[in-house]
């Protein structure tokens, strides 16, 4: 038997060197506008809105180049759900300039993928050092945002494949916990709805539909561009220039979302009963988002709780043998996201008294047993570490 219960609540003219150097800071081209630099980071805008960001290592043997489109369940409607997941699949359906993208990838030896989550779609591929590949990589990515076939057929097989994805999620215990815990935090934001969407929306979406969501959001003023690893920075720029700057963006502009999650009136809690071995308690709590000055505050205090075997979590559930293992995290959202926290408890255990210690240590315990500064530079270190 599985038993979740859950609690939401609030909370003059130059040699050729500087000409060089005035072009690798996008000085000199019409197109590109230098930005910003932050930590070997370089932010650049072209005219038509595409936001690039260049981190050049030179100790790496390989570039990456990643495009983030802003569009995620968040931007979904009504018989929408799971057409942002949907589509990034059939953005790897091949266009008329490159037909076999999985293949042509492959060939150059290209580790690849593509994701989506509330807020974004990202594709990237990461490929051998060159700059052959480097030019290549900036030809599909800006290829497939425009042209990318949209086909009955490819609707189809990619129908199946996500329907596939969604089985597989309803049948993991931890990732049934998650959806639920997120969907009873939110009673009307998109945030409360799977990315993987609504199995009848996935079996029936009308390939126009999908058409018509593809040209809304995939369009140059939508989108970050990334390049890392071991390139050229100037010839990137002149890549860049060449390729997403040539892209026209529509007159018409986005629409904004606006729907804003009220406040939270009181406590929730859900109960969920499925045949299995499984016990898991949650609790969830609203958060800023992942921009807002408070959200690194947030983010040490998930790792404080949920560190292992230090974090407060582990030593109070998990070494009380109350638990068998427990996670903390948080969602670094464009607007409001959550901090969740979870405890799986073993079949033989009481459910009921693991939440109810975990509910004590999120809400009753900072005040007798404030964080120290010890556990705060631990988080901070750790948090480093991750970025590396």
């Amino acid at each position: 038997m599985m038993s979740l219960s859950v609690t939401a609540q609030d909370n003059a003219a130059p040699d050729a060197s500087a000409q060089t150097e005035a072009e690798a800071d996008g000085q000199a081209s019409s197109k590109l506008m230098k930005i910003n630099e932050i930590e070997g980071i370089s932010e650049y805008k072209l005219e038509n809105g595409v936001r690039v960001l260049l981190f050049p290592d030179e100790s790496k043997d390989v570039v990456t180049v990643n495009m983030t489109v802003f569009v995620g369940s968040r931007h979904e409607g009504y018989g929408e759900a799971g057409m942002a997941h949907l589509l990034e699949h059939m953005l790897f359906k091949g266009t008329p300039e490159h037909p076999a993208i999985p293949k042509d990838l492959t060939s150059r030896g290209a580790k690849f993928n593509g994701t989506t989550w509330v807020d974004r779609t990202n594709y990237y591929e990461t490929l051998p050092a060159s700059e052959d590949n480097l030019r290549f990589a900036l030809e599909l990515e800006s290829d497939r945002l425009l042209n990318s076939f949209i086909k009955g057929e490819d609707l189809e097989s990619e129908m199946t494949v996500v329907r596939n994805e969604f089985e597989r999620g309803e049948n993991d215990p931890f990732g049934v916990l998650m959806q639920r815990m997120q969907s009873v935090a939110y009673d009307w934001h998109n945030y409360g709805q799977s990315t993987i969407g609504n199995r009848s929306d996935i079996e029936r979406v009308p390939i126009v539909n999908l058409r018509r969501f593809y040209r809304k959001y995939y369009r140059p003023d939508n989108v970050l561009l990334i390049v890392a690893g071991k390139f050229n920075p100037q010839t990137s720029l002149d890549l860049i220039s060449e390729t997403f700057g040539a892209l026209a963006s529509p007159d018409t502009p986005i629409d904004p979302t606006y729907t804003t999650e009220p406040p939270q009136d009181g406590e929730r809690t859900v109960v969920l009963r499925r045949v299995g071995d499984v016990q898991l308690a949650g609790a969830v709590y609203h958060v800023p988002s992942g921009s807002h000055p408070d959200f690194a505050a947030v983010k040490a205090l998930s790792i404080v709780l949920g560190d292992e075997p230090g974090g407060r979590l582990y030593k109070n559930l998990v070494e009380t043998k109350l638990a068998s293992n427990v996670y903390a995290f948080v969602y670094a959202f464009a607007e409001p996201g959550l901090l969740m926290s979870i405890a799986e408890v073993p079949k033989d255990h009481s459910i009921e008294k693991a939440r109810s210690e975990l509910i004590s240590i999120l809400e009753d315990s900072f005040d007798e047993n404030p964080i120290t500064d010890r556990e705060v530079e631990r988080a901070k270190q750790l948090m480093l570490k991750q970025r590396e």
